[in-house]
């Protein structure tokens, strides 16, 4: 069965013209002009992915996602002409799975779709339940618990905090946490991980300021330490 993918741009000929090239990849698309309207479609439709413009009316894409991420775990792609830095960190940090900048190339977003797809589909062989000390993952409904309470994390602190957790003690570099989050298709801004672990640390460690669960191995990367 065809994948679905929501594209949700203000711009009709973005929206025609990646309902052609992606239909003819094998896609089946659905079309939304604003956010409000692109809420409406994904909870009906449920697509498999969304590829998401950011500056729109009525309700601009950031919106979207800050919505959409507590509903759903759908990835996400923005597609926008902003190219400033913060845009990108902020959009990645709200959850976004990967971020192309317009003018685009309608092959290469396809080989990104197709990259964050495959990694969703891996992950449905991975287990579902992570336990280590008093935090508690449940990947398949979209849960994390510390000490017993629910946290509520976005998608991409959800999938970072379930690799760390997967592997105890082993350290990753910010470029492995980052291939993890957006797949071959990143383009280097290691500073998207930093942001993660930081506000990351504020969900789930008792003094951020002084980690002691997702700790910092100085010129190396991150490891998942286990708390007795």
């Amino acid at each position: 069965m065809a994948k679905v993918i929501l594209v949700v741009d203000d711009k009709k000929e973005i929206r025609t013209l990646l309902k052609q090239y992606l239909s003819q990849e094998g896609f089946d698309i659905r079309l939304a002009g604003d956010g409000q309207e692109a809420l409406f479609v994904a909870r009906q439709e449920k697509p498999d992915l969304v590829i998401l413009d950011l500056m729109m009316p009525e309700m601009s894409g950031y919106d979207f996602i800050r919505v959409f991420s507590r509903e759903a775990g759908t990835p996400v792609i923005i597609l926008t002409a902003r190219t400033d830095e913060n845009d990108k960190v902020l959009g990645l940090e709200l959850g976004a799975d990967d971020y192309v900048t317009k003018p685009f190339s309608p092959r290469e977003l396809a080989a990104r779709v197709r990259t964050v797809l495959r990694r969703v589909e891996k992950q449905a062989y991975e287990p579902d339940i992570l336990r280590a000390g008093n935090i508690f993952l449940d990947r398949a409904g979209h849960i994390t618990c510390v000490g017993g309470q629910p946290v509520d994390l976005t998608p991409s602190e959800f999938e970072l905090l379930r690799t760390l957790m997967a592997a105890p003690g082993r350290v990753f570099s910010r470029l492995e946490l980052l291939e993890r989050l957006q797949g071959a298709a990143y383009e280097g801004y290691e500073r998207t991980i930093d942001v993660h672990i930081r506000n990351l640390r504020i969900k789930i460690e008792p003094d951020p300021s002084a980690p002691q669960t997702i700790e910092t191995v100085y010129g190396a990367g991150y490891r998942f330490t286990v708390q007795d």
